[in-house]
């Protein structure tokens, strides 16, 4: 029997061999390379995803390139092969927050009615005099050519070249309730609460924030001293109170206008940043200079500012409120 020599039986396997690795090739040949820009990821089924020159799908697996290698994967680890760049991810919504400036909500001054001419009022007034100057009255008539009014057994008349305008008196007491519901606040005093609201709309101060100042500092008793010698509502230090014609720092009208006064100088030279004013208010407008315009190390002064800044945002806009003129 005639036998192939060894040499002979090798060779052909060499070749058998040959034949079946040229076809399982053209089964697994690469597609045409990506584009530059196209990226190609495969993402495997545990979530992760790995980033790679090209990759294509065989039946033996999933074969792809990476740094001029070719590998293979089980098809059991791989979910898909994704082409081309992932789309950016939707930009995160600005996370809402009380940190950062706190600037006083600009103050409305309501608007201005006509004067009326003519009129009869049964009940107190106040008659406002050009130059500002002011009489209350018990009652008053109005007419083109002045106003009579009553004040106790007496009867007097202004000449109308001398009045600006008549006031009711309930205008400025704003019924406590009433003030509540308007402002979300109250000092328990509906005379207070008007000189706060009028101060206020006068000097360009949120009343809100005059409320809330007050409140701190001397919880609205105007005969209260501190033992560092402020006194009255808005606790007003001697100097200060004389920088702003306070005589009578115990006289709420007086001590209110003060303070209203100082607040609005420290909102003017820290552009309205509430939180510096409180600093200034509660340490001195040189402590907050003196740290690089911001609020001073200080733990009793980071407590009053933090307290009222955070008051001061949960109160809600104030309402327009209407001065009648007649």
């Amino acid at each position: 029997m005639f036998r192939v020599p060894i040499t002979i039986r090798t060779f052909l396997i060499c070749v058998a061999i040959s034949a079946a690795c040229a076809q399982a090739l053209s089964q697994t040949a690469a597609p045409a390379a990506p584009a530059e820009n196209d990226q190609v990821r495969l993402k495997l089924k545990d979530g992760s995803f790995l980033v790679v020159d090209d990759a294509w799908e065989t039946p033996q697996g999933i074969w792809y390139r990476q740094g001029g290698l070719s590998h293979l994967a089980p098809k059991d680890r791989v979910k898909s092969i994704e082409r081309g760049n992932p789309a950016p991810p939707p930009p995160a919504r600005a996370k809402e927050t009380n940190d950062g400036p706190l600037y006083m909500r600009p103050v409305e001054k309501p608007p201005e009615p006509k004067v009326e001419q003519t009129g009869n009022f049964e009940k107190p007034v106040w008659i406002y005099l050009v130059g500002g100057a002011r009489v209350e009255a018990d009652s008053a008539s109005q007419s083109a050519a002045g106003v009579w009014y009553q004040r106790g057994s007496m009867s007097m008349f202004l000449d109308r070249s001398r009045v600006e305008r008549l006031e009711l008196e309930g205008v400025e007491k704003v019924a406590d309730g009433d003030s509540k519901r308007e402002r979300g606040w109250s000092t328990g005093s509906s005379r207070l609460d008007a000189l706060i609201r009028q101060n206020g709309i006068h000097f360009g101060v949120d009343p809100d924030l005059i409320f809330l100042v007050m409140e701190q500092e001397s919880h609205f008793n105007p005969r209260v001293v501190s033992p560092k010698g402020a006194r009255g509502l808005m606790q007003l230090m001697p100097g200060t109170g004389a920088r702003f014609g306070v005589r009578k720092p115990f006289d709420p009208a007086q001590n209110i206008s003060g303070g209203t006064r100082y607040l609005r100088e420290l909102l003017n030279r820290f552009n309205n940043r509430v939180d510096l004013v409180l600093a200034s208010y509660n340490a001195g407008e040189g402590a907050v200079i003196k740290f690089g315009h911001k609020v001073p190390p200080y733990k009793e002064t980071r407590n009053y500012v933090k307290q009222i800044s955070y008051r001061y945002r949960r109160i809600p806009k104030a309402k327009k409120t209407e001065t009648v003129k007649k």
